[in-house]
Formats: structure tokens, sequence, C-alpha cells
């Protein structure tokens, strides 16, 4: 799906310093995953007040029979390590997006990612559900707190219901499920502050706050 493009465009982020491990008193670290051609490249691109740091490659012939590209057949290009990008959400919570690979074959690379993330957004297609499975998993693995986005395309909202998709992925009650459209800033924005929200009441319920 085509990029709308950020609001603002500042300098790039030379990736020798991207940093992978970032404190909480430095900013918030969140990796949006999800499966391939879901979105996850758009949304860090139409969010990021820098310009993204991205690693998309042209797809070849060499990926055919080994990218299952049903649903995202106009898709063209395709992310081989991650995509990076900074957004300020007030003047004390900057957060720091990593955008995870897809395919399968580059999974692999997700466990890496995951090190030190205070939060994720998973990113769902309606066309190809399934494929959020495994991010669902790893993030429960490794006990990372997550909310669940659908990325609506083309404005479609009939497909499938919330209440639908959250039984289809098995989805418990404590899990934020919202819709969203990753190429609008607007909304893309609205799921990370749904994410830190939602990791400030995980906070807040372990130290008994009312």
């Amino acid at each position: 799906m085509d990029s709308a493009g950020s609001d603002t465009a500042a300098g790039t982020v030379p990736a020798a310093r991207v940093p992978l491990g970032l404190a909480a008193d430095t900013g918030l670290k969140i990796v949006v995953v999800g499966g391939f051609g879901v979105g996850k490249t758009t949304l860090v691109r139409s969010v990021s007040e820098i310009r993204p740091l991205n690693t998309e490659e042209v797809m070849t012939r060499a990926g055919v029979g080994v990218d299952e590209t049903a649903g995202v057949g106009r898709k063209s290009t395709t992310t081989v390590a991650f995509d990076f990008g900074r957004i300020s959400l007030d003047e004390r919570k900057v957060l720091y997006l990593f955008g995870a690979p897809g395919q399968e074959r580059f999974w692999f690379l997700w466990d890496r990612l995951f090190s030190g993330t205070l939060g994720a957004v998973v990113l769902v297609d309606t066309r190809r559900m399934s494929d959020s499975w495994y991010a669902v998993d790893r993030l429960e693995h490794h006990g990372t707190p997550f909310v669940v986005a659908v990325n609506r395309f083309d404005g479609d909202l009939a497909a499938f219901s919330l209440g639908e998709i959250r039984q289809a992925l098995s989805l418990g009650p404590e899990v934020p499920l919202i819709d969203c459209d990753a190429r609008v800033r607007s909304s893309g924005k609205y799921v990370l502050i749904t994410l830190v929200d939602h990791l400030r009441a995980l906070a807040e319920a372990r130290e008994g706050k009312p």
C-alpha cells in the first residue's frame, strides 16, 4: 500500500546510530509488527517527525514461492531489516518506532527488535488475518504489552467487525483493539496514543493505583 508521507521531514538517522535498546527515561521504544504487506512501513512513515530510515528493497523473482503475496499483488517493495522513525507525543514522551519485516524468512529478527521494547502495535489486515497469529504469539511469549490496530484498506469497515476480529485472534478483553488507516498521520498517531495509555494503565495497576 502506498504511503501518504509524513507531515514533516527532518534529517536522516544513520543506520549505525539507530538505538536498539532504549531506556524509558530517554524515550519509549515501540515495535510495529504484523504480516507481510499489512502497512507497517506506511504507518512509520506517516507518523514519523523525522525522515524515516527504511530498508525497503524491490521484490524480485527470487522471492516467488518464498514470500506469500496473496492479497497484496500490487506490492513491489519489501522491508528486509526494519524501519525506524520518531514521534513526540508531548514534551516528555518521545516514541522511537521500529517497523519489523513481515515475511516469515525475516522473523528471526523479531526477537532482537523486541529487546528493550516497552510496547508494540500489531497491525492487522483482515484479508490475511492468519498472518497476525505469529506476532501475537511472540509478544505474549516475551510478555510485551501490545495493542491491535486493524488497518482498514480503502476504508473497508464492513469486512469484519472488531468483535469478530477479537474472537478470531483470541484476544483477551484487556487488549485494546481499534481501527486505523496507516496512511493517515492522525489515525496512526491515535494508535500510538492508545498504546501509551495502555502502558500507563498497566504501570498504574502494578503500583496499585486506583
